[in-house]
């Protein structure tokens, strides 16, 4: 059990420790698309009070998701499970970096009540880095999927997992549950990675998404890039070639928003026009399901995504 001692403790922690001495970059002032309105109303209030009845974390908060008002005023939020801090320090992210705690053994059946309680149709699943797990949280994924189904059975579940990375049958362990969706975001080009995300590897992101499919071909995968950061329309481009490769069904594309003065500097904004001819681009290369534009992020109408994302199969059927 938590007590006021323990989270105000907690608060006084820095967030990005790893981050703090770093140089202040510029801060871009937000072009009048990227803008959103601050989070009111009661389905936002019901939904905040829901997730902190059950003790819950949720990557809206932690990451500070430009549509949280807008979601959670549908009772639309993303659970993260396996604690608030990440044990690894990408440079976009705006999760909490450290040492974690021990996994709470509670978490999936709480995840599992509120998912009941808010009534959802589709629920989107996330996580921090576990890599000082043997299994990267694997089991905890599994559990948590499976807790949903035994409460919620007509809910259905999309997953988006870490990397994994040197975690030898994390996924195999997952797709057991299994979800209705794997997602697993690249985040950015190859070029990039070395500074944006420094603890994973391009390809292992890409052989993840692949394993996946070799393990149920049916199975619908996902994943999801930031643009902003100073990558090429040819280096995405190359990207979306890349999942297309590892039959990857669904792609998201959003722009990146900086956190902070302390984190990667956004180059530039796209417009919304270029989103759209992202989008265009990527369904001419085969994916069955696109979304793309400013405020797009991986869990952005998920449900309603994942509802185009079947139909479009069906359509490719028949």
């Amino acid at each position: 059990m938590r007590t006021i001692f323990d989270q105000a403790a907690k608060d006084r922690r820095p967030r990005h420790p790893e981050k703090a001495h770093r140089p202040d970059t510029e801060l871009l002032r937000k072009p009048e698309w990227i803008r959103v309105k601050a989070p009111v109303g009661r389905g936002y209030t019901k939904t905040r009070d829901i997730v902190r009845e059950h003790h819950l974390h949720t990557v809206c908060e932690e990451a500070g998701c430009p549509n949280i008002g807008e979601c959670w005023e549908k009772a639309h939020a993303t659970m993260m499970i396996m604690g608030d801090t990440c044990t690894r320090a990408c440079a976009f992210c705006n999760v909490r970096t450290g040492l974690p705690g021990p996994l709470d053994t509670e978490e999936p059946e709480n995840v599992a009540r509120a998912v009941e309680k808010l009534g959802l149709a589709h629920v989107v699943i996330t996580s921090v880095d576990r890599d000082d797990i043997d299994d990267g949280g694997a089991a905890h994924f599994a559990a948590t999927v499976r807790a949903i189904r035994a409460r919620s059975p007509m809910t259905t579940i999309e997953i988006l997992t870490p990397d994994f990375l040197r975690k030898d049958g994390a996924v195999e362990t997952v797709m057991k549950a299994p979800p209705d969706v794997f997602n697993h975001n690249l985040e950015t080009v190859p070029r990039l990675y070395l500074s944006v995300r420094p603890g994973a590897r391009y390809f292992t992101s890409l052989q993840l998404l692949s394993r996946v499919k070799d393990i149920d071909p049916k199975a619908f995968t996902k994943s999801g890039l930031m643009v902003g950061l100073g990558e090429t329309r040819e280096e995405i481009m190359q990207v979306m070639d890349d999942l297309r490769a590892a039959n990857v069904d669904f792609l998201t594309i959003g722009q990146y928003l900086q956190p902070s003065r302390k984190h990667a500097p956004v180059a530039r904004f796209w417009e919304p026009d270029e989103f759209k001819a992202l989008e265009k681009i990527a369904r001419a290369k085969g994916f069955l399901m696109v979304s793309a534009s400013p405020l797009t992020r991986s869990s952005y109408h998920a449900g309603e995504d994942f509802a185009q994302l079947k139909a479009a199969r069906l359509a490719a059927r028949t």
